[in-house]
């Protein structure tokens, strides 16, 4: 058969990873001669082949693929006849406003940590990489990803390096960031000792000053990291008293596994993760404590292993096995990405300042991950995850949504895929909304994005809100708003790919609902295109407003007022005793007297008032630190449970208030209490769910919010729905909390648009 010429259209994360000498590889196996580029809508292959050839090379492109790529599809089509002499690899191409994928951010391979002491020319060269790892999205100003539009553009390669760049054979042909001692940037040290550029002697120095108790910033891939040995009390103390953080527990970086193995659980699955090319941060449950201040109360610790090359090279020279690494930032604010700003917050508080010459222009934070069972599942999307897209079979071009406030994000349509920006922290100052705004403007130049639907959060004050509202104004998209529960459980239900109706378990801290109160324990039947309120926690006074939220003692004592009333005062429980009287009779005279007492429907703030009861926390230092401390405290020997009350729509906690009085009364175990409490929930669930499946039939169940990030909580549930033949979905790649709400407002978007 007369072989025609075929063009094979590759889309999907195949920049930035070796892609197009995989190709040159592939097709000089197959005895093909043809072209290969780099444009912004994917990866263009054209080949002289019969139509059986053809396919036989699209199944070997799909089956040995580079392992950081991710093919979306490859579209095959016969073109007007070229004859081809050989098979090549031409220069990149911008040609339309379709844009391929943006590879995230990569962690040294082992083949470069091998360079590092074998290449002459890259001997301990910190900043090594090649077409299978390094810094990609963090470094890309355009497409295509080509060296010009990347912060690599002002250092220009040695010879050596050049040829490496131009040599199709060579692992680093058309690594973007190829660069070597001789021509790349350069780390350098700034210390009490003066300042060192002498990469031989950084890594020492660094651990000398670690093991002296010093508490240094070092530049990563998408920020800078405050770092100290994580053996180190006053080292740990430095750190938490220059964050401004009380409580919030700190990642470690362990220099291995084995090391970690130490001091936290690791199964498989964590332990793949973990060693992922992506390199998050994975919550992995405690064996002991190693330093009082790293994460005081919790059962779990977040752990990492080292992804660049510095990473490795300092960990030769450090006698600690671990290290605290956490954002370089102060509470609530950015991570800071620049000599200029590290320098001005933070000289007066850290003993050295490590950098290098090449600028970040992407800010972007560590993942976190944790495994619930045997699934992983994303619980903050940013480095090693953004900006890879999230693909659906729905239409998105043109919406955006905005997100929430907390665990801020947004999240473009291009095509049917969903494009989710890096976690950016809470929308609550302008240092913040600043970083959303810029990053929103650079994400529209990346991925050629014009907004014609922007979706927001019903809540009119959000920032996020307000910057919906703003953009709609002056591009003339139209604005929509959508209740924040149904957008969580639109998420869920688009990272599963789902249409029709689900039962929705919408648990978190708070949303406004369409009622005009704050909802947070909701239980919906839900669909993209609305949702009905079929249950959800009753309504209970928040004495203070948002004051509460920081002092969990006050939702405790509007509980124990609903079941004591004033008489709460002569409990003989730890929250009595432990609180002035005089403000006790405070809070009750505000409850009494409906004064600043907005009503709140919510798991968080039940939550914090069960851990207030129990004597646990009676003020917050960090988000979500009550139910953080409530899982961490539970007995797993305790079998019973606390009851509670359908009214209605509403579900009545005072039972479950009382028994837990009771018990205190009793003596009974703070882990008792906790474990009693979850198991009442877990069966709460599972018969809300029974009950509208004897309604509607339902037996499709997402479970969505922040409140699912308890591990203990979802893997109780999830067996209990499994067992009753439920059908049961957690979002695994789109975060379970805040973040994820600009997913689902995208969903609803679409579908509200496309009907």
């Amino acid at each position: 058969m007369e072989a025609t010429t075929f063009r094979l259209l590759v889309s999907g994360l195949v920049q930035g990873i070796g892609f197009r000498p995989f190709i040159f590889r592939l097709a000089t196996k197959h005895g093909l001669s043809g072209q290969v580029e780099n444009r912004n809508d994917g990866v263009v292959i054209e080949v002289n082949s019969t139509l059986e050839e053809v396919r036989r090379f699209r199944d070997a492109i799909t089956r040995e693929a580079p392992v950081a790529s991710s093919i979306e599809d490859v579209e095959i089509s016969e073109i007007a006849g070229r004859l081809f002499s050989s098979f090549e690899i031409h220069q990149s191409e911008d040609i339309s406003d379709g844009v391929t994928e943006i590879s995230p951010d990569i962690a040294v391979c082992p083949e470069c940590l091998e360079d590092l002491e074998l290449q002459q020319h890259r001997i301990s060269y910190p900043l090594i990489n090649c077409t299978h790892c390094g810094p990609r999205f963090s470094i890309i100003r355009d497409l295509p990803y080509d060296r010009p539009n990347t912060t690599m553009a002002p250092f220009g390669m040695c010879p050596e390096c050049e040829a490496e760049y131009n040599n199709i054979l060579d692992r680093r042909f058309h690594a973007q960031p190829v660069a070597c001692n001789r021509c790349g940037p350069i780390y350098s040290l700034v210390s009490r000792q003066g300042v060192s550029g002498n990469i031989q002697d950084i890594p020492v120095k660094v651990a000398e000053l670690i093991s002296e108790g010093a508490l240094l910033a070092i530049k990563g891939t998408g920020g800078f990291h405050l770092v100290c040995d994580a053996f180190s009390e006053d080292g740990v103390s430095k750190l938490r008293k220059m964050k401004k953080r009380d409580g919030k527990p700190f990642a470690l970086m362990f220099r291995d596994t084995d090391e970690a193995r130490n001091f936290v659980e690791i199964n498989p699955v964590e332990e793949e993760m973990l060693k992922s090319w992506k390199r998050p941060i994975v919550l992995l449950r405690k064996k002991k404590e190693i330093t009082r201040g790293i994460a005081d109360g919790l059962s779990t610790l977040g752990i990492m292993l080292p992804y660049m090359p510095f990473h490795h090279l300092l960990f030769k020279s450090l006698e600690t096995p671990a290290l605290v690494m956490t954002s370089g930032n102060f509470s609530e604010e950015p991570i800071l990405i620049s000599d200029e700003a590290v320098s001005k917050q933070f000289s007066d508080h850290v003993d050295g300042v490590l950098t290098y010459n090449r600028e970040i222009y992407n800010r972007v934070d560590d993942s976190l991950t944790a495994v619930f069972g045997s699934s992983p599942m994303v619980l903050r999307r940013a480095r090693g995850y953004t900006p890879a897209p999230i693909r659906s079979g729905l239409e998105l071009e043109g919406i955006i949504g905005t997100g929430a406030e907390l665990t801020a994000s947004f999240c473009l349509g291009k095509g049917t895929n969903a494009i989710m920006s890096q976690y950016m922290g809470d929308l609550k100052n302008l240092e913040t909304f600043d970083f959303y705004r810029q990053t929103y403007h650079r994400y529209c130049r990346l991925f050629r994005f014009s907004p014609e639907l922007v979706v927001s959060d019903l809540h009119p004050d959000y920032l996020s809100t307000r910057f919906a509202r703003q953009l709609a104004e002056e591009t003339g998209a139209e604005h929509i708003s959508v209740q924040h529960h149904h957008a969580h459980i639109a998420s869920g239900m688009f990272s599963a790919g789902l249409e029709g109706e689900v039962i929705g378990f919408s648990f978190d801290g708070t949303g406004l609902g369409t009622d005009g109160h704050s909802w947070g324990a909701e239980v919906l039947r839900a669909g993209f295109p609305g949702f009905e309120r079929l249950f959800h926690f009753e309504y209970m006074p928040l004495p203070g407003g948002d004051r509460a939220i920081a002092e969990p003692w006050r939702m405790a004592l509007s509980y124990l007022y609903k079941c004591y009333g004033a008489d709460l005062l002569n409990l003989k429980i730890p929250l009595i005793a432990d609180n002035d009287e005089r403000k006790i009779r405070d809070i009750i005279t505000l409850i009494e007297k409906e004064i600043n007492t907005p009503l709140v429907s919510s798991a968080g703030r039940l939550f914090d008032a069960v851990a207030a009861i129990a004597g646990l926390n009676y003020r917050s230092s960090y988000h979500a630190q009550s139910p953080m401390l409530l899982e961490s405290v539970i007995d797993t020997s305790t079998r019973g449970m606390y009851t509670f009350e359908l009214k209605g729509q509403q579900v009545s906690f005072s039972p479950m208030i009382h028994q837990i009085v009771d018990d205190l009364h009793q003596g009974i175990s703070t882990g008792a209490i906790a474990a009693k409490f979850h198991h009442g929930l877990v069966e709460l669930i599972l018969q809300l769910a029974l009950e509208v499946r004897e309604r509607t039939g339902l037996d499709r169940v997402v479970l969505a919010g922040g409140t699912f990030q308890n591990r203990f909580l979802t893997e109780k549930i999830r067996h209990k729905l499994d067992i009753e033949q439920f059908a049961v979905y957690l979002p695994e790649t789109i975060p379970v909390n805040d973040q994820g709400i600009a997913v689902g407002q995208l969903a609803i978007g679409a579908h509200k648009r496309n009907r």
